[in-house]
C-alpha cells in the first residue's frame, strides 16, 4: 500500500512540476519540440507497422 501512495504521489508532483514548467517560453518552446518528436516518432511505428503488415499479406 506504502509504494501505491508513494507512486500516486510521485505522478501528481510530476504533472504539477510539468504544467509549472509549460507556463514558461522555454517550458512551452521544449514540450512543443517534444510533441513534434513524439508525432514523428508515431509516424515512424505506424508507417512500419503497415509496411510488415502488407508484406505478410503478400506471402499468404
Amino acid at each position: 500500500m506504502k509504494y501505491v501512495l508513494v507512486l500516486a504521489v510521485g505522478t501528481a508532483l510530476g504533472f504539477y512540476v510539468a504544467h509549472r514548467v509549460n507556463q514558461t517560453p522555454g517550458g512551452q518552446e521544449f514540450f512543443t519540440s517534444l510533441d513534434g518528436r513524439l508525432k514523428q516518432f508515431q509516424t515512424a511505428v505506424a508507417d512500419g507497422y503497415r509496411s510488415r503488415e502488407a508484406e505478410l499479406r503478400e506471402q499468404a
